[in-house]
């Protein structure tokens, strides 16, 4: 089984940056898909950013593109969510979670995750 813990929010203004982490005890296979989503209130939760650890292939939502950048370490227990050039549109909880390929920005396809870490990002 894997177990997330993630890390990193906080409060920024805007054009800052944060990293966010999530932190790993294994994953099901070294092909699994590690996701960031996050969800504002009064909206679904919504996909941010997905890695296939195995190829090191990696897709963006279009309202984070240029922006964020999904990466793992050397040991692949951990994964980032660096974000840079913030906006206030970007505030939200954000959730790290696992899944089998394909490995898609939708919801349904990760089965587990983490707890989630708030991110605000003031004008």
């Amino acid at each position: 089984q894997v177990h997330l813990v993630e890390s990193g929010g906080g409060s920024v203004q805007a054009g800052g940056s944060l990293r966010l982490s999530c932190a790993a005890s294994e994953y099901t296979y070294d092909g699994a898909c590690v996701g960031w989503f996050r969800q504002a209130p009064g909206k679904e939760r919504e996909g941010v950013a997905v890695l296939f650890r195995g190829g090191f292939n990696t897709a963006y939502a279009d309202s984070v593109k240029d922006r964020f950048t999904i990466s793992q370490n050397n040991a692949k227990n951990t994964v980032y969510l660096q974000m840079n050039s913030l906006k206030p549109e970007d505030t939200a909880t954000y959730y790290c979670a696992t899944g089998s390929p394909p490995c898609k920005l939708l919801v349904g396809l990760f089965r587990d995750w983490g707890q989630g870490t708030q991110v605000t990002v003031s004008s």
